[in-house]
């Protein structure tokens, strides 16, 4: 454990529950790195992942941006590929950039393809699924409108989805963001959220709640509250 780490640690209490924005306040104030840290949302919720209409995916639009460069790659031909370039995409191209990608090409963080497209993508599993790269209707990653997403992700649109245990984790921006901007981005994802509820999870829906920047600890926050 590095001093700063345990520092940080000492400064609040661990075991109690903060108002969110509390919360947040205080993982701003503990992201003492010399970069740019990421705060970070991570709920468990009461779903059960095994059922896939419990199993949560989809984005939210962070109005106040995520703070980063989102480098995103787009699969697509002709007028489509020039659209996704035109845009701003990183990464353009179709069996081209699927062979670089087999090739252990991942320098990107969103990966956008036209349907078309899917029957090449989809080759591409073994390298894109473990890092949850893999393009997805639900996510509005496998779409014929390339430019728009593109705008989007660019813009602060932000994937989330349940893991094996029905937690999600969230970025709501970084360190450098004022409190409004993240007041801003942690209201937009917890509707979200509430908006997305499956109709079958019985019992409290969001179960815990914690708050952490990339290199500090997690802050407990009253779940009642979001």
């Amino acid at each position: 454990m590095g001093k700063r780490f345990a520092d940080a640690i000492k400064s609040f209490d661990r075991e109690a529950q903060y108002a969110p924005m509390e919360a947040v306040e205080l993982s701003k104030g503990m992201a003492k790195a010399k970069f740019d840290e990421t705060i970070e949302l991570v709920l468990k919720l009461g779903v059960d992942p095994r059922k896939a209409e419990e199993m949560l995916r989809g984005t939210v639009a962070l109005p106040s941006g995520t703070g980063r460069d989102v480098r995103v790659a787009v699969f697509a031909q002709g007028e489509n590929a020039t659209a996704a370039r035109e845009a701003g995409a990183d990464h353009v191209g179709d069996t081209d950039l699927a062979e670089a990608v087999e090739g252990g090409m991942t320098d990107f963080d969103v990966a956008i393809a036209t349907p078309d497209m899917m029957p090449v993508v989809g080759k591409l599993g073994r390298v894109l699924g473990p890092r949850g790269l893999m393009p997805n209707p639900k996510t509005g990653t496998v779409t014929d409108d390339v430019a728009k997403a593109v705008e989007d992700f660019k813009g602060g649109k932000v994937e989330y989805r349940t893991d094996k245990n029905g937690n999600v984790h969230v970025p709501i921006g970084k360190a450098s963001f004022d409190l409004p901007a993240l007041q801003a981005n942690l209201d937009a994802v917890m509707d979200e959220i509430h908006r997305v509820k499956p109709a079958g999870a019985k019992g409290k829906y969001v179960r815990k709640a914690v708050v952490s920047s990339t290199m500090g600890p997690g802050v407990k926050v009253n779940e009642g509250a979001l």
